[in-house]
C-alpha cells in the first residue's frame, strides 16, 4: 500500500465524515417569536438542518457609545460550511436589529452520524 493511500485510509478512522464542514451558526434576537420564525424559515428552505432556541438569556454589551441590556434568545443553527453565507444573509433578512449577531463556529469534530445528518438534511 502506497504512503499516501495509507494517509487517506488513516484520515477516515480518525476524522469523521463532515469535520470542518459542518458548522454551528450563532445568533441571538428579541422575542422568542423571532426566534421561532427565524428557525422555521432557516429549517423549511434546507439551510439548516436544526436550530436550538435557548430561553432568555442577559446580554449586556456596548452599542453606539452607551451601554445597554436586553433579555434575548439564543439560536444555534447546525448547516453545512456550503449554505454559511446564504444562511447568514437569510437571517439578516428576518432579524429586526440594525447589526445582528451572527457567528460560525466551525465543528472540530461529532459524532460521524449527526454529521451525515446535517449534511443530507440541508441543500
Amino acid at each position: 500500500m502506497s504512503p499516501v493511500i495509507f494517509l487517506i485510509q488513516i484520515l477516515k478512522i480518525i476524522l469523521p465524515i463532515g469535520v470542518f464542514m459542518v458548522s454551528v451558526i450563532y445568533s441571538t434576537t428579541d422575542t422568542l417569536e423571532t426566534a421561532r420564525t427565524i428557525a422555521r424559515c432557516l429549517v423549511t428552505e434546507k439551510l439548516v438542518a436544526c436550530v436550538h432556541i435557548l430561553p432568555k438569556i442577559e446580554s449586556i454589551y456596548r452599542w453606539q457609545g452607551k451601554i445597554e441590556e436586553a433579555t434575548e434568545y439564543v439560536l444555534l443553527a447546525k448547516t453545512m460550511k456550503r449554505n454559511i453565507q446564504q444562511t447568514i444573509q437569510r437571517i439578516r433578512t428576518l432579524h429586526p436589529y440594525e447589526v445582528p449577531e451572527i457567528l460560525v463556529l466551525p465543528a472540530v469534530g461529532g459524532l460521524k452520524e449527526y454529521l451525515e445528518y446535517v449534511d443530507v438534511e440541508t441543500l
